[in-house]
């Protein structure tokens, strides 16, 4: 099935899933590394502790803030630019990290990765939690340079190493 649905998505912008994260049910523990995600349309990641199946409180349906993206290049600039040598994976408490793709350059489109097809709608907006990582790290996030927010639209497997295609307008997402 993945092999059929990348053969319909633009080949020019395209990237890879480089690690997976899911949120503990507990504010602020570490995220937990995974080899591949399930994702529920309109629910987010089976099993990703506060954030499944939410529901907005000012619409009373199903939040948009179901899956956090972020690339690992913008990652590694962060790093560079606090004096750090890295910054782990996970702990910008990202669901996907991602290589070789501009994540912001795609809000507002539908996104295939591996089975499952996302709609990123926002950028993320930093927390507190990342100048508890370090500090400066969250001013450093603003401007657009801390990844996005989706929703899945349909549901599907996400592994890492899966490409991340652009799906085109018009593409039949059914069945």
């Amino acid at each position: 099935m993945v092999a059929e649905m990348s053969k319909q998505f633009d080949p020019g912008v395209s990237g890879r899933v480089e690690s997976l994260h899911l949120h503990p049910s507990e504010s602020g523990a570490p995220l937990q590394a995974v080899m591949a995600l399930e994702t529920v349309a309109q629910n987010g990641i089976r099993g990703n502790g506060r954030y499944f199946g939410r529901i907005s409180r000012s619409t009373g349906k199903p939040s948009r803030r179901q899956i956090s993206l972020m690339e690992r290049e913008q990652i590694a600039d962060h790093a560079a630019s606090l004096g750090l040598g890295a910054i782990p994976p996970g702990a910008v408490r990202a669901n996907i990290e991602t290589l070789g793709i501009d994540l912001v350059a795609l809000i507002g489109q539908k996104v295939a990765i591996g089975e499952a097809i996302l709609y990123f709608h926002e950028p993320r907006k930093p927390c507190s939690k990342m100048d508890a990582l370090c500090a400066g790290l969250r001013q450093l996030m603003e401007g657009n340079r801390q990844g996005v927010l989706a929703e899945v639209i349909r549901p599907g497997r996400i592994s890492i190493g899966d490409p991340i295609h652009l799906v085109p307008e018009g593409t039949d997402l059914s069945g």
